[in-house]
């Protein structure tokens, strides 16, 4: 059954990780969606059919993984990706496309979404795919592996971008990731030839750049985006 809007999902739901899908071909996105629901991992959410319903459903709902079409009408797949990165929505974007070019796979992983999957191989990559990124961990279909030396490279900046990291200095980087490493501040500052007060200050400034509140919250980061580090 086609989700709405305003469905309200039931108390044995709640666990589940929601999805919104976006495709202008409503034959298809009937399909992913029923395929999707019925591995009973995953629940629908929302469906849009345009990128300007997509954006306004992921900001209204929020989803875990927003699995977006890279052309449809008005905004586009990468547009939607890039203004749910740069108002840094919770939702994972995962881009599906008939597009096999080196091209337009860069320009995607230049984006910092995590997840890119050839619409002909959908069905069959699509739970892995929404498990890795759920996971912290970019995604590719496996028929795209002679792309894979230019992603490691084009992924981790986008990944960099969309984590706020570009804008560390070298020694806010190395701290994030001892910080990661579980190594406390006094530590650190030991490690570094710092005082404690220099250490904490550049935690600060790393809270700060990377919009970062609340108790633990550093650590939290850092042990969720070690493997970006």
């Amino acid at each position: 059954m086609k989700p709405s809007k305003g469905t309200v999902m039931s108390p044995g739901e709640q666990h589940l990780a929601s999805v919104l899908i976006a495709d202008d071909h409503p034959l298809f996105r009937k399909g992913l969606q029923d395929f999707v629901t019925s591995t009973g991992q995953y629940k629908i959410i929302a469906d849009a059919s345009g990128g300007e319903e997509a954006l306004r459903l992921t900001r209204k709902l929020q989803p875990d993984v927003a699995i977006l079409d890279i052309n449809m009408p008005g905004m586009d797949g990468l547009e939607v990706a890039r203004q749910i990165i740069s108002e840094r929505l919770r939702t994972e974007v995962v881009i599906l496309t008939m597009h096999e070019d080196a091209g337009h796979f860069e320009l995607a992983m230049e984006t910092g979404i995590m997840g890119y999957l050839l619409k002909d191989s959908a069905a069959a990559d699509i739970v892995a795919c929404i498990k890795s990124v759920l996971g912290g961990k970019s995604y590719i279909s496996p028929s795209l592996s002679t792309h894979l030396m230019k992603h490691s490279v084009k992924s981790a900046a986008g990944i960099e971008k969309k984590l706020g990291m570009s804008s560390l200095t070298s020694s806010e980087r190395k701290i994030l990731k001892m910080i990661s490493a579980g190594v406390s501040t006094k530590e650190i500052a030991d490690q570094l030839f710092l005082s404690v007060k220099t250490v904490s200050a550049h935690r600060s400034n790393i809270c700060k750049k990377l919009d970062i509140h609340g108790t633990n919250s550093l650590l939290k980061f850092a042990l969720k985006n070690k493997d970006s580090l």
